[in-house]
């Protein structure tokens, strides 16, 4: 696939189709990830907010739009999604999502050493062992999705209403 367009804009090669073994192993670390939380005992909601928190942090779009159905569908409230990016700022958020966020915020952008020992003691308190290597998964694959579909600058299709 050449990268140039007749347009003004280069056109990104779309890597999960490019290379569909490399996106393929990343699926499958999804739904090895998806199981290792549920067995964790985090619900689906709360690996949504997850990936869903990171997604806005990586500015990804496309993971957005998946990611904002599937938290419908999983019986996520709008209200709670439009809060999100604000977490820290409502009481609507229970105290081990609000640990899982944290703890998502900081395996996104771990560079501030002082806000992941925060975070990481925060959670330490509230969730378990497992939850806490889950949560850490969900947000590393979804940090590796978002860079996918960025990269590849998947696009959000419109919405076509009645």
């Amino acid at each position: 696939m050449s990268d140039r367009t007749t347009g003004s804009a280069p056109r990104r090669i779309f890597i999960d189709k490019q290379s569909p073994k490399a996106f393929h192993a990343l699926v499958q670390t999804s739904e090895a990830v998806r199981g290792t939380a549920a067995d964790a005992g985090l619900d689906r909601t709360t690996v949504e907010l997850i990936n869903l928190r990171v997604s806005q942090l990586n500015g990804c779009a496309y993971c957005l739009d998946v990611h904002t159905k599937a938290a419908l569908r999983a019986g996520e409230s709008p209200r709670r999604l439009g809060v999100l990016a604000a977490w820290r700022d409502t009481e609507v958020f229970t105290e081990q999502e609000r640990a899982a966020l944290a703890l998502a915020e900081v395996t996104t952008d771990p560079t501030d050493a002082d806000a992941q020992e925060s975070a990481y003691e925060g959670a330490r308190q509230i969730l378990s062992e497992d939850q806490i290597s889950a949560v850490i998964w969900v947000a590393v694959t979804i940090n590796a999705f978002n860079r996918v579909s960025i990269l590849s600058k998947h696009p959000v299709p419109p919405v076509h209403e009645a």
